[in-house]
């Protein structure tokens, strides 16, 4: 398992720090995992998931 910070999920997915939030909001991204006071982070693998269903349901648009 690891973890990534939001630059990194940014990178990753080329969504906005804002669209990841609002996604989060409506329950349509997975939720950020929180390690400190202050410090969020979320599984490498939560994210390799979301993708790969973005792929999957590119077929079903």
């Amino acid at each position: 398992m690891k973890f990534l910070k939001i630059q990194t999920v940014i990178s990753m997915t080329s969504l906005s720090r804002s669209s990841i939030y609002a996604a989060i909001r409506a329950g349509a991204f997975p939720a950020q995992i929180q390690l400190g006071e202050r410090s969020v982070a979320w599984l490498e693998s939560d994210i390799q998931n979301w993708m790969e269903s973005c792929i999957n349901n590119r077929n079903n648009i």
